[in-house]
């Protein structure tokens, strides 16, 4: 499916965000787990979080869909059947890492599988800890690659010192030490993405967190919960950045989530001169969430490295737009987990800009972008079946200086299926 976008006159109004996509991912996973019904709210009806719905069903789970709220009838830790075929996470990374650590200690054996995007995607970086925990996992390539095959095993529990920060490597891990005896423990580079930690204690299980470090003790009593997912402030982050750099513009996205671990894409917008405003704070299952009003504003360029590129990794892409936009260069470093992907990020956002003219140097470990151009008519870009790329270069369409297309437009359903209707909504006309 092809797109055409026409430059925007200003982006006005207000908008509620889909649900954040790595909490609506753990809610049913987490519900199964629990005894009892677990209620969800805000859900993210999105392909990638619906093959997490159709995995647990798989294994004999029952869980109602309805267009107000989940219910998910869990079974407790040891509820999970086997499941009478292989398992197909569609282009979901999150459930065949997260999953994973989940299949290693039940007494069956499943066989995982996704598109042709998850079977090119390293599944090693949690192979290796689950293995070491005693878990037996074979895949392709050395075991590296999808499909797998996890034979369910007695896990034992283990400190692992994680090369990288990665919130699916660390989840992977605590779920699986919820089979394990006594306290399993991850040490990361930098914090990453807290959500796992957030929701399993809400669920009840014995879990600590300091700094870097976050343990889980075995065999937790999980109880089924209510849950209101917060929007995705991954998704938010394409408004906050296409009001920000198209003139005219001023929106209120509503119940965003505000997880320190996850407001790096905030904290650049500042630096780069962006006007943005926070208020309505509140929590709910220890997230933070709040309304973000943005408007108009002159953007310059900045530095992007170290300990801020895990709470930003998935919104670098529309960050790149918006330095295209901004005056100055922009540099991102430490990004190399861009590489391995739905697509080689930097590769294809780099591919995208330059398709509007905009100079970009693909560095080893990021992106140097020369802003302060401004963007040219008549681009052509792919998503490469990519939903942020396809988001991204929308948003540089809508400022560009002519009409642009987004070819396999379709792959915005992931994350957020109404986002093209969400975003002509605000149109200025």
């Amino acid at each position: 499916m092809k797109q055409q976008i026409t430059p925007s006159k200003g982006l006005r109004g207000t908008v509620t965000i889909p649900g954040d996509k790595s909490i609506s991912h753990r809610s049913i996973m987490f519900g199964s787990l629990a005894e009892g019904d677990t209620e969800i709210t805000g859900f993210l009806y999105g392909d990638d979080c619906l093959s997490t719905v159709g995995a647990f069903r798989s294994m004999g789970i029952t869980i109602d869909v309805a267009e107000e709220k989940i219910v998910v009838h869990g079974k407790g830790l040891h509820g999970l059947q086997e499941p009478d075929n292989v398992i197909d996470v569609g282009n979901s990374g999150t459930t065949i890492r997260l999953i994973s650590g989940i299949l290693a200690g039940q007494e069956f054996n499943t066989v995982l599988t996704g598109d042709a995007s998850i079977r090119k995607r390293p599944m090693g970086r949690v192979i290796k800890p689950l293995t070491a925990m005693g878990a037996k996992i074979t895949g392709r390539q050395g075991n590296t690659l999808a499909p797998l095959c996890v034979e369910g095993t007695k896990l034992h529990a283990m400190q692992y010192q994680s090369p990288v920060a990665s919130a699916q490597v660390k989840s992977a891990v605590l779920l699986a030490g919820l089979y394990a005896d006594g306290w399993t423990e991850v040490i990361e580079p930098s914090l990453s993405r807290n959500h796992t930690e957030l929701m399993l204690q809400s669920f009840g299980a014995e879990i600590e967190s300091e700094g870097n470090r976050a343990r889980v003790k075995g065999h937790p009593r999980l109880k089924g919960q209510r849950i209101e997912v917060p929007g995705d402030i991954s998704s938010a982050a394409y408004l906050l950045v296409a009001g920000s750099i198209i003139p005219n513009s001023e929106i209120c996205l509503k119940n965003v989530g505000l997880n320190p671990t996850r407001t790096g894409i905030i904290d650049v917008l500042l630096d780069m001169g962006a006007d943005l405003t926070i208020a309505n704070t509140r929590s709910s299952g220890g997230e933070l969430m709040g309304d973000i009003t943005v408007r108009s504003a002159k953007l310059h360029g900045t530095t992007i490295a170290g300990e801020l590129i895990p709470r930003l990794v998935d919104e670098v892409p529309v960050i790149a737009v918006a330095a295209a936009c901004a005056d100055g260069v922009t540099e991102i470093h430490d990004a190399q987990e861009l590489k391995v992907k739905e697509s080689n990020r930097l590769e294809t956002v780099a591919q995208g800009l330059r398709a509007f003219g905009c100079q970009v140097d693909v560095l080893e470990d990021g992106l140097r972008i020369y802003g302060g151009v401004p963007l040219q008519a008549g681009a052509v870009c792919h998503s490469f079946g990519d939903h942020r790329i396809a988001m991204s270069m929308t948003v540089a369409g809508l400022a560009a200086q002519g009409a642009a297309e987004i070819e396999n437009f379709e792959a915005v359903s992931v994350s957020w299926p109404s986002f093209w209707t969400d975003m002509q909504a605000l149109e200025v006309r």
